[in-house]
């Protein structure tokens, strides 16, 4: 697969979270939405309001568009805007975990459950008690224990917290300061809330440094995703304003990562958003781009292509333009 495959022409959908469930591929993504709200640095524009589900039976063959598996209209504590979700199995149980602004417009994590992978999914109540910010990633290790990956600078309020407290006035640090780090938790038994204090994910250069807050082709900025590959974990992660996704290497979920490279250069449209996930004994990339929508940025499409690694456990860098 040397070229990549636009999944979705219709709804807009982005940020897709890739999984294989029950011998299938299912597609977790954001649903785009013409809003009519400007275009600003906050992602005010990006008014998602419900999620669908895809599934597909190969890489290469249809893909069923399970309908609206949920609403914002359905989630008692809601404000506005559901982003980027992702979803775990575990014991007969589906999880879809999301983000979503609450009525005082701060940003928390969700999650709602279904007894299939295609929904429809039943929100809890309440979000996930010390959850913030955006972009819950979930990492089942294989051996019981899940892990949630979170947080994004900007529209999604990451620079607004420090050692997991609100901040009166947020903001990044100094460009010779050590950057922002995703957070990440392991799960509760009953995948409902966070089991310990969220961690810094932090990003090291090959001297085993942190990457710096100026350092913008390389440190974190949302959209994270963990996979493992011969035994290793790999971190992936959006740069956001510098538009790449890059990865970085590490022995245990808590890190810390290497940083290793460059996975996809910048699409057209200004958000980069993914997931990889192994199918058939072939890895591959899910992510985005506005091609289709004349390169709006708040209408995007899905998309996939093969991801290929080198004998060293390097990613071969794919073009964002292709």
């Amino acid at each position: 697969m040397k070229e990549p495959r636009y999944l979705v022409n219709d709804p807009y959908t982005a940020d897709p979270s890739a999984h294989v469930f029950n011998g299938k591929i299912y597609i977790y993504p954001s649903h785009d939405i013409e809003s009519g709200i400007p275009e600003n640095d906050n992602g005010d524009h990006f008014d998602m309001r419900d999620y669908h589900v895809f599934s597909m039976e190969s890489i290469d063959g249809e893909v069923v568009d399970h309908g609206v598996v949920l609403d914002v209209k359905n989630i008692a504590w809601a404000g506005r805007q559901l982003w980027a979700p992702d979803a775990a199995f575990k014991n007969g149980k589906y999880y879809l975990y999301f983000p979503l602004k609450d009525k005082n417009d701060i940003f928390k994590i969700g999650v709602a459950i279904s007894d299939k992978p295609e929904g429809p999914f039943i929100p809890q109540e309440n979000p996930i008690k010390g959850s913030y910010s955006i972009d819950p990633a979930i990492l089942d290790n294989g051996d019981g224990k899940f892990y949630m990956y979170f947080g994004g600078l900007w529209g999604g309020q990451l620079q607004r917290y420090r050692n997991n407290k609100a901040m009166e006035c947020g903001a990044e640090p100094a460009d010779n300061e050590p950057a922002l780090c995703a957070k990440v938790a392991a799960l509760s038994d009953d995948m409902l809330e966070f089991s310990e204090e969220p961690k810094d994910v932090v990003i090291i250069d090959e001297s085993g440094a942190p990457l710096k807050a100026g350092d913008h082709d390389r440190r974190y900025f949302e959209g994270p995703w963990m996979h493992k590959y011969k035994g290793k974990y790999y971190f992936s992660y959006s740069t956001g304003n510098t538009h790449k996704l890059c990865y970085a290497i590490g022995e245990s979920p808590y890190g810390p990562f290497e940083y290793k490279g460059v996975i996809l250069t910048p699409v057209v449209g200004w958000t980069t958003h993914h997931s990889i996930c192994e199918f058939k004994g072939k890895w591959y990339l899910f992510y985005h781009d506005s091609k289709p929508s004349g390169g709006k940025t708040w209408l995007r499409s899905i998309k996939v292509i093969e991801l290929n690694y080198n004998e060293d456990g390097t990613i071969n860098t794919i073009d964002g333009m292709i």
